[in-house]
C-alpha cells in the first residue's frame, strides 16, 4: 500500500530541512493530525496483518491540473478577475514547492518496491513501512514566488503586459494554522530509490501558466 501523507505533519518543528526520522508530535491544524493519524494506522495495519506500507510527505505540490485551493491556482484566477491577492506573514513565508511531475515519479518509483517483511527477534513480523519525504529541498521566499507566477502568466497571455500586480497584492499577518517553513530532507528517498526532484520553481509555474491558457482559453 502506498498512501499520500503531508509535509504538514512536521508542525511547528524547528530543525530544518525536516527528515522523516524527525518527531511529528505537534500538528498545528487538523489537516495535519489527520495526517499524523493516517501514517498511525498504516503502522498499526502494517504490524497487526503483515500489509508493506508506504507513506509519502508531499511537500507543496504545483503544477497543470492541480487544485483550485492551492495558492498559485487561487491567485490565477484571482488576479484574472482582477480581485486582489493576501500573502500572509507579509511574504516571510518559504515552501518547498515541488512540481506534480516530480510527485509523480516519485510515487511510481516507490510502488516498484514494497518495505522487506522481516520478523523481530519475538518471531513475530515487524512491521513492513516506511515513510518519505517528497520535495524539492530548495525553500522559495513567497514573495518571490508570487513575482515568478507574474512573468510567466504575463509571458503566457493569461495576463496583459499593463496588469498592475502591486495594486492587486495585499500583504497581511500569518494565518493560523499556517508555519513559516517546509524544507524537505529526501535523502532516504534519494538512498533506497536513486531519485531526486529536479524541476525549478520557474519551469513548473511556466509550465503551469502554459497549460492554464490553454485549459481556459
Amino acid at each position: 500500500m502506498v498512501y499520500a501523507s503531508s509535509s504538514s505533519v512536521y508542525g511547528t518543528n524547528k530543525k530544518v530541512p525536516y527528515s522523516v526520522e524527525d518527531k511529528v508530535d505537534n500538528p498545528v491544524s487538523l489537516y495535519a493530525a489527520t495526517k499524523k493519524s493516517n501514517e498511525l494506522m498504516a503502522h498499526a495495519y502494517s504490524k497487526l496483518y503483515n500489509i508493506p506500507s508506504t507513506g509519502l510527505r508531499f511537500f507543496t505540490v504545483y503544477g497543470p491540473a492541480g487544485r483550485p485551493d492551492m495558492a498559485y491556482f487561487g491567485f490565477t484566477n484571482k488576479l484574472l478577475a482582477g480581485d486582489t491577492i493576501k500573502i500572509f506573514n507579509y511574504g516571510n513565508c518559504k515552501r518547498d514547492f515541488t512540481y506534480v511531475d516530480d510527485i509523480v515519479e516519485g510515487v511510481t518509483r516507490v510502488m516498484q518496491c514494497a518495505p522487506e517483511k522481516k520478523d523481530g527477534e519475538d518471531g513475530l513480523p515487524l512491521a513492513p513501512y516506511r515513510v518519505y519525504n517528497i520535495g524539492n529541498s530548495s525553500p522559495e521566499n513567497l514573495l518571490d514566488f508570487v513575482n515568478i507566477l507574474q512573468e510567466e502568466l504575463v509571458d503566457a497571455e493569461v495576463l496583459p503586459r499593463d496588469y498592475d500586480f502591486e495594486k492587486h497584492k495585499e500583504l497581511v499577518p500569518m494565518q493560523p494554522g499556517d508555519v513559516p517553513i517546509t524544507y524537505a530532507d529526501t535523502s532516504a528517498l534519494e538512498r533506497d530509490f536513486g531519485f531526486k526532484p529536479q524541476t525549478s520553481l520557474r519551469d513548473g509555474l511556466r509550465a503551469f501558466a502554459k497549460w492554464y491558457k490553454d485549459f481556459y482559453k
